[in-house]
Parts: structure tokens; sequence; C-alpha cells
């Protein structure tokens, strides 16, 4: 029996939004709660489980539902799943010097870097549309316009976001631009290294084996500096000593993983503009609920405005693509 649309779509949504934003509760929690008397500051250590249960995720679907049995570029696949690992963990780590709805706005301009590199190192310039341009200046103009608006507070304060903070964020931006033009890459090989005759589609790996060599690299990577720098011990120590820590740190991941199987399932039947659309409604779900959550998160009117700016362009630029504008597309 054939599943009506409409339900996938809810399942799409529901899954998306239940999974990121109960995610979302716990990634700021992690950061922000004291666990038996400390605060948990083990970055690396919080990426090997979460990027091993992701792994782990995907490797039991794989099971279940086979392989693509083509050749993965493991070198470049492996480099990709490197940096987004440590753009995610620049981001995590963030959350200690920012704010929550500061660290989201950030991590919402993700188009910046990825056009500049795109321009910069593809030289796709004349790829991009007026629309995307125009996107791209008002996004920054609201994160400029929302930092203004930021009231100075003395010390690390819950509402203090510091200069390391949005360094942190600006870095993990610069890793996602990095990140996009290693997917490309890891593309190109794949194309190499599985060739087609004409008229046939490109190769590509399912879902679940991207996610799971993405997600098994970044582990290796985060394990490898986990050790090197004593976050290792360190993070057994909490979990030995708070279960409360631990069942945060386990559910954390594991809402994560569901979140990726919920993104690669809203790919796979729907269009990339529903997928934007559900993730972009989802941030400003969650930033919103941790103004209220959290009193220290409170925004003033500048602040506000700002975030306007920013959710505005995105969903403007979503609309717009709906609609049939813009014949060039951005990637």
């Amino acid at each position: 029996m054939e599943i009506p649309k409409g339900v996938k779509l809810l399942i799409a949504v529901g899954g998306i939004f239940a999974s990121f934003s109960y995610f979302a509760v716990l990634q700021e929690d992690l950061f922000k709660k004291t666990y038996e008397g400390e605060k948990f500051k083990s970055i690396f250590f919080m990426m090997v489980a979460e990027r091993g249960i992701n792994a782990a995720v995907a490797l039991v679907f794989i099971m279940v539902f086979g392989g693509s049995g083509l050749k993965i570029p493991i070198n470049e696949i492996f480099v990709s799943g490197a940096t987004q690992m440590f753009a995610m963990a620049a981001s995590n780590e963030a959350l200690r010097y920012v704010s929550y709805p500061t660290q989201v706005l950030g991590k919402s301009c993700k188009m910046v870097p990825v056009m500049l590199f795109g321009i910069l190192i593809a030289g796709k310039a004349k790829d991009y549309s007026l629309v995307d341009y125009i996107q791209v200046l008002v996004v920054t103009l609201g994160v400029v316009v929302f930092n203004f608006g930021a009231p100075r507070k003395a010390g690390k304060g819950a509402g203090a976001d510091s200069a390391y903070g949005l360094a942190l964020i600006a870095g993990s931006l610069a890793l996602d631009g990095a990140t996009g033009g290693l997917q490309d890459r890891v593309k190109k090989k794949t194309k190499e290294l599985n060739p087609v005759k004409p008229g046939q589609k490109d190769p590509k790996p399912t879902p679940f084996e991207s996610m799971l060599y993405t997600n098994l690299s970044g582990a290796i990577v985060a394990l490898v500096f986990c050790v090197a720098t004593g976050q290792l011990q360190e993070g057994m120590a909490l979990c030995q000593k708070s279960p409360e820590f631990t069942k945060a740190l386990l559910i954390f991941s594991v809402s994560s993983a569901l979140g990726q199987c919920f993104i690669y399932y809203t790919v796979t039947e729907f269009s990339p503009l529903i997928l934007s659309t559900v993730t972009t409604t989802r941030k400003i779900f969650s930033t919103v609920y941790s103004v209220f959550r959290y009193p220290g998160n409170s925004l003033n009117e500048m602040q506000w405005g700002g975030c306007f700016l920013v959710f505005g362009a995105i969903v403007g630029e979503m609309i717009f693509k709906q609609l049939g504008g813009g014949k060039k597309k951005a990637h």
C-alpha cells in the first residue's frame, strides 16, 4: 500500500522538528548547564560520541537496505568529513561564549562562505543569480544589525557574546564553505571511479553510505584530537560522575542521527526546497523557544530586527525560487 504524499510530508516535517528541536535543547544544555558542579568543556569528546553514533545508525540502515555497490572515494570523503566535524565542533564550542540565538543566527549565514569559496576557488561567479547576491547582502546586514544591537555586558554571562565566541562561529562558517567545495570533489571523484555509459545517470552512493563514511571519518579525527588533548579522560570522568550528563549526551547524539535520517528521507521523497523550508522554520522555532526558555537569551528590538532580516532573506529566496524565479542555481 502506497503511503499518501501528505502523510510522507507529515512524517518528514514531524521527524525533523522533533529530532532537531530536542537536539537543539540538549545542545544548549550540554554547554550551559552545570553537571555535578562543573561545566562540560570536552568538545572533541562530544564529537566522538555524536559522529560515532551517527555512523553506527547509518551502518545499521546499510545492512538492512543494502548499499550502492559503488567504489567510494575514501580519501576525499575522509577530508570532507573531517572539515565538517571541525565546523560543528567550532559552532558547539561557541556556545560556551555566545547565546544560543547568536549561534543559530550566525550558522544561518552558511550561504555566505559557500558563495565566497565558490567564487574564489571554483570560479562560480556567473553561476549565482542576482537574487542569490541580494540574499547574501541582506543576511550579512541582518547579522551586523543583530551584533551591533547586542547589549554590552560584563563577563561571560548567559547573554554576553564574546569576540572569541563570534570568531569561532566565523571559523565554523569558513569550514562549512570549505566542506561544500570538498563535497563537490567527492562527487567528481566518485564519477571517475565509477564510469558510466553516455545517457546513464551519474553514480551516487546511497544517502546512508554518505552518512556512514562522512561521520566515521569525523569520529576518527575527533578521537585523535580527543586523546591528544586529554579530553577523552575528562569526558569519561564526567560520564562516570554524572548520569544526567551521560543521558543528555547519548540522547543528543541519537537525536542528531535520527535527524540526519529524516533529512535524507526528505531529500529522497521531496525537493531540496521543501527541506530548506522545514529546516529554516525549525531554526526560527528553536531560536524563539530558547529566548523564552532562558531569560538570559532575551533579545532587544534591534536584535529581533536582525533576526527578521536574516530569516526573511532565507525564506524570501525560497519563495522566489518556488514561484519559478532565478534561472541559475547556487551550489
